[in-house]
């Protein structure tokens, strides 16, 4: 086990004396159950509920009260839990809903117990009309490995220290974008960062990629609510990957014959899954950010390493010396949007958004917007010069603010950029390396 950086959020969780029970959310096998067993080391007791056990389910089902609950679970495992700290972890809550309307009870019955839920279709209990205990719970989520957590998994740990802190000597700065090519080629599945890791082989990881994608099909019957949803959304897992990083059309995906509205509902069913996120675009330069769900939106799956293994992508991005120049720059969108996504669950943000211009016969867009304080900053993920950049410069122009981002290959710097109607901005150039830091970099810039 590698460090993850959700422990140090899970330690902030525990010390908060008036922490409720936590639902930690996220894909199958972003490594939730793992980084919850190393958490428990720090406890002087462990219970591990796993609800896909018909064992522990019963638990559940058939006792009245949490109280109940623990002093069969106490008795069964020897475990005394007024004795120490003890955390207790119900796992695959999802399967038992009765389990996720109890977990209320914990916090106002218990609070003297550390309580985590997980599970990766919690949003599939929507469907059976539990009551989720609003207010008695929180949440956090875990995501596939970033590319910092990367570095510390193959032993980079001082690269790592130093671009989380923003302070890697510009001198390395092309050591550590090839092992961000690197870390864009495999992803950052947990697994398959632990294997890269012992191994450095590539090759050997082709089966659990191959295993990941076949568990993802399997799990389409606990997605979806029809057999017609079932068909579509493999055809999406099917034909999908490729679309990584661009706008989409949902009418007719992916080939098929499938109206938008069908469409959309699997991708609806999928997102609750964590497997992907559909981006929709602002029209506007302006807080509030005014988001447009009858445009086409930017498809961004959970993980960049199964974007390239199931486009039979991975070697020609290895040969490439700059992501930006493979799949038109769309794998380049993809990772972006990957370490964005966490950025987002650490600022308690639930959306990502693109932006569009909104006017007849302007093809003007920005990839992402990034709203730091009452300002929309807009993203850019490309190379070339200044002059290239009319999209950011025809948001600044709409905008009240006075600073933008460039992600790219080159060093981080700073330009002061005028449009061609005379506005003055900042235009921060960050390394793809730094986007884990876009609000510590632009809280320095501001």
């Amino acid at each position: 086990m590698f460090y993850r950086n959700i422990l140090h959020k899970l330690r902030e969780w525990a010390s908060n004396p008036d922490r409720k029970s936590l639902i930690l959310r996220g894909a199958r096998q972003v490594g939730k159950t793992t980084a919850v067993e190393e958490f428990s080391r720090e406890f002087d007791n462990y219970i591990h509920l796993n609800l896909e056990k018909n064992a522990d389910a019963r638990l559940f089902t058939e006792a009245d009260t949490v109280s109940e609950i623990m002093e069969i679970v106490s008795f069964r495992q020897n475990v005394s839990i007024k004795e120490g700290k003890t955390l207790l972890f119900i796992d695959e809550i999802q399967t038992t809903p009765k389990a996720v309307a109890l977990l209320r009870y914990f916090y106002e019955e218990m609070p003297q117990l550390y309580v985590i839920a997980a599970g990766s279709m919690l949003q599939s209990l929507l469907k059976e009309r539990i009551s989720f205990p609003v207010g008695r719970v929180e949440y956090m989520q875990l995501a596939p490995c970033t590319f910092s957590e990367f570095l510390g998994a193959i032993g980079d740990g001082q690269y790592k220290n130093a671009i989380e802190e923003g302070i890697l000597p510009a001198a390395l700065h092309s050591e550590v974008i090839k092992r961000f090519n690197t870390y864009t080629v495999i992803g950052g599945m947990p697994e398959i960062v632990a294997n890269y890791a012992g191994r450095r082989d590539l090759t050997r990881l082709r089966s659990i990629y191959n295993t990941l994608l076949k568990g993802y099909n399997e799990d389409v019957e606990k997605y979806a609510d029809t057999q017609k949803q079932t068909h579509i959304i493999r055809h999406i897992l099917n034909t999908g990957w490729a679309k990584a990083g661009q706008t989409i059309t949902l009418t007719n995906f992916g080939g098929s014959n499938y109206r938008s509205k069908d469409i959309r509902e699997a991708f609806t069913i999928m997102e609750r899954a964590f497997l992907l996120e559909l981006i929709y675009p602002a029209t506007n330069a302006q807080i509030p950010v005014e988001v447009s769900y009858r445009r086409a939106p930017k498809l961004c799956w959970v993980d960049t390493g199964l974007v390239n293994f199931s486009a039979n992508f991975q070697v020609e991005l290895l040969e490439t010396k700059d992501i930006l120049d493979s799949w038109k720059g769309a794998i380049a969108e993809q990772i972006v949007a990957q370490e964005l996504r966490v950025v987002c669950n650490n600022a308690h943000i639930d959306h990502l958004n693109f932006w569009v211009r909104n006017k007849n016969g302007s093809n003007a867009e920005v990839d992402f917007i990034w709203q730091q304080d009452n300002q929309i900053i807009p993203i850019k993920v490309k190379s070339g010069a200044n002059a290239h950049l009319r999209s950011i410069q025809s948001f600044m122009d709409l905008s009240s603010g006075n600073i933008a981002v460039r992600v790219w290959n080159g060093k981080y710097s700073v330009d002061t950029i005028r449009t061609p109607k005379g506005k003055q901005f900042k235009l921060l150039n960050i390394p793809f390396y730094y986007v884990g830091i876009l609000p510590m970099l632009l809280a320095q810039e501001m």
